[in-house]
């Protein structure tokens, strides 16, 4: 499950650590050059096509914040300690004690956010945050509470999340389309969701539908949470949609349309092949020999897949954080203090 994954940021953080304990350079110029090769590369990486896809495609913000946070430590630690080898001594402390507040960050997140979520309450979210996913889990240790996720299209995350990791908790969970999201918001007392970043104005970057989601919320006067780590802080100041970084290129390919609807009339024919084909069997009608209900679309018809998307500050009530409990209006003063 999520929950047992190390965040990618951590995971990078690690990485950098061990490029520290195997450096041959014997100057700080000559070491930070090799960790910003290593976290270029690595973000190289989780921003190539195929590697997104297989990272959700989104991964790369928090993954940029956690490498620039760390960088900025070891800069620090030279300033303070011009010896090389006594400042390597200190780095590596520093960044294992970085590395291990980061791990850490999660529980402290569920501690902190579980006094928000009150008896017999309904509370939504969107996606699988493996923080949000902490927190709920250890509110529902004390408290009665409901569910209601979305089902978290493309990849089904808020389903996925509902059947391995909320029933298996014991908490009442509902899962709805999408686009019942604002149709049944009337019905929530509490909203809250993760974040792939926080950025410079309070605002985050996080799954698509999100930003509906807060809309909603505010529309209704439902409260809207977002639980973070501090890692995921980013130096970034979008005002609009577009102003978002590139992220998940060439994932069109990969949404698909089904009509799940007609699964009933085929007689649970999903996964088998389907008996109805077109005369060329070509699946060129918008129906196909292999899934009951895929819609074949023409080349005419274009797909977008935006897989982020960007909740402006005036939406969100508060952050949930390592750091403790933060207004919007806070994030600028404390990625200063990171």
């Amino acid at each position: 499950g999520e929950d047992q994954q190390v965040a990618l940021p951590v995971a990078a953080i690690k990485s950098l650590l061990g490029v520290i304990q195997r450096t041959n350079s014997g100057t700080m110029m000559g070491l930070e050059m090799e960790l910003k090769q290593a976290s270029d590369e690595m973000l190289k990486f989780a921003n190539d096509p195929f590697n997104s896809n297989m990272l959700g495609g989104r991964s790369h913000i928090a993954l940029a914040s956690g490498c620039e946070l760390f960088l900025k430590y070891i800069t620090r630690c030279f300033l303070e300690l011009p010896d090389f080898n006594e400042c390597i001594e200190q780095i590596i402390y520093r960044g294992q004690r970085f590395s291990d507040i980061s791990i850490a960050a999660k529980e402290r997140i569920a501690s902190t956010g579980t006094a928000f979520i009150q008896p017999g309450s309904t509370v939504m979210t969107h996606g699988w945050s493996s923080v949000v996913s902490s927190l709920l889990i250890q509110a529902a240790k004390d408290t009665h509470f409901e569910i209601i996720i979305l089902e978290g299209r493309p990849d089904a995350s808020g389903a996925k999340a509902a059947a391995s990791c909320y029933a298996k908790a014991g908490i009442p969970t509902t899962v709805i389309l999408d686009s019942a999201m604002a149709h049944v918001m009337e019905r929530v007392d509490m909203v809250i969701v993760g974040a792939e970043g926080v950025v410079e104005n309070g605002g985050i970057i996080n799954k698509i539908g999100t930003y509906a989601m807060a809309i909603a919320a505010k529309e209704l006067g439902k409260p809207f949470y977002v639980a973070a780590e501090s890692f995921k802080f980013a130096r970034l100041y979008p005002l609009n949609q577009s102003d978002l970084p590139t992220m998940g290129e060439g994932m069109e390919e990969h949404l698909k349309f089904v009509d799940t609807a007609c699964w009933i009339s085929t007689g649970g024919a999903y996964g088998k092949e389907h008996k109805e084909t077109t005369m060329e069997g070509d699946g060129s009608d918008g129906s196909s020999r292999s899934v009951p209900g895929l819609v074949v679309l023409p080349k005419e018809v274009k797909v977008e897949n935006s897989l982020c998307d960007y909740t402006p500050a005036k939406y969100i009530t508060l952050l949930l954080t390592d750091l403790g409990v933060l207004t919007p209006s806070a994030v600028s003063d404390e990625l200063i203090r990171l």
